[in-house]
C-alpha cells in the first residue's frame, strides 16, 4: 500500500485537466479514421495535436527499452496492444485502438479508443461492444472499500460469458505524475482479493479482450504485441478516480458526454 499514491485534491483537479485533453485528443483523431489512411499519418496528427493545440507532450515518443518511437499505439485487428504506428493503410473493414497519453504539467492523461475502419463485420463490432462493456463492468465496482479483485472479476465475467478471452500479460495501472505508477490493475481476477480502494486513486482500467483464445506473441519490434492465434483483438481504456462515494471516469469524451 505504501508505493499506491493517494492524491490530493491539488493533484486531483490536474488529473482531471490532462484527462480531459486525453479524451479530447481521442475525439479529434475520430474524423481521419478512414480506409486508405495511414497509422502514420494519425500518429502525427496526434503529436501535432498534444504539442500546438494542447500545450502537452504524447508520453509514449522514447518511452521504455527500446524507446517507443511514435507519438501514440496503434492496433489493428489483432494486434492487442502497443502497435507502432506505420505507413500501411488501413482497409475498409479494419478495427483499430488508438491509445493516447499526454503529459503537460507533470501529469499524464492516458485513454485509449477503438475505432471502425468504414463497414466492419458483425462480429468486429461484437467485439469491440463486448470489450466496452467488460471496461464499464470493471469501473462500476470502484468504491472505496472494494478490492482490485473485484474489478478483475467484473471485466472477465463479462468477456468470458460472451466467449471471448482476457489477456492476462498486460494489465492497467496506477497514473499521475508518473506514466506507470503502482497499483496494477488485472483484467480478471476474483472477488473480495487484493488491495483495498481507498478514495484519491487514480488508476487506468484498459481490458485487453481477445476474440480466440489469449495467448500472445511480441514481435521482434519489443512492443507490438499480437494474438497467437491471429484472430482480433480490442481494447478500451479510462482514468478513473476513486471518491468517497465510488468513481469518477477522468478520461469522458467532451464531445459526446459518454465513456
Amino acid at each position: 500500500m505504501m508505493s499506491v499514491i493517494i492524491k490530493t485534491p491539488e493533484e486531483i483537479a490536474a488529473m482531471r485537466a490532462v484527462g480531459r485533453l486525453a479524451a479530447e485528443a481521442l475525439d479529434y483523431i475520430g474524423q481521419f479514421v478512414k480506409p486508405g489512411v495511414t497509422t502514420n499519418e494519425l500518429d502525427k496528427l496526434i503529436h501535432d495535436y498534444h504539442i500546438n493545440v494542447q500545450g502537452g507532450y504524447p508520453a509514449p515518443l522514447g518511452y521504455g527499452t527500446p524507446p517507443f518511437p511514435k507519438s501514440c499505439c496503434t492496433s489493428v485487428n489483432h494486434v492487442i496492444c502497443h502497435g507502432i504506428p506505420d505507413d500501411k493503410p488501413l482497409k475498409n473493414g479494419d478495427i483499430l485502438n488508438i491509445d493516447v497519453t499526454i503529459v503537460k504539467d507533470g501529469f499524464h492523461g492516458d485513454s485509449s479508443r477503438m475505432y471502425a475502419v468504414g463497414e466492419i463485420s458483425p462480429q468486429a463490432r461484437r467485439l469491440i461492444n463486448v470489450t466496452h462493456q467488460s471496461m464499464m463492468a470493471g469501473i462500476e465496482v470502484v468504491r472505496p472499500g472494494a478490492t482490485l479483485g473485484d474489478i478483475g472479476y467484473a471485466c472477465q465475467q463479462v468477456a468470458e460469458n460472451a466467449g471471448y478471452s482476457v489477456v492476462q500479460e498486460f494489465c492497467g495501472h496506477g497514473v499521475g505524475r508518473g506514466f506507470h505508477e503502482e497499483p496494477q490493475v488485472l483484467h480478471y481476477g476474483r472477488r473480495h482479493t487484493g488491495l483495498k480502494l481507498q478514495p484519491g486513486m487514480i488508476f487506468t482500467i484498459e481490458p485487453m479482450i481477445n476474440q480466440g483464445k489469449r495467448h500472445l506473441k511480441i514481435l521482434n519490434d519489443g512492443w507490438t504485441v499480437v494474438t497467437k492465434d491471429h484472430k482480433l483483438s480490442a481494447q478500451w481504456e479510462h482514468e478513473v478516480l476513486v471518491t468517497d462515494t465510488g468513481y469518477e471516469i477522468l478520461t469522458i469524451s467532451p464531445m459526446t458526454g459518454k465513456p
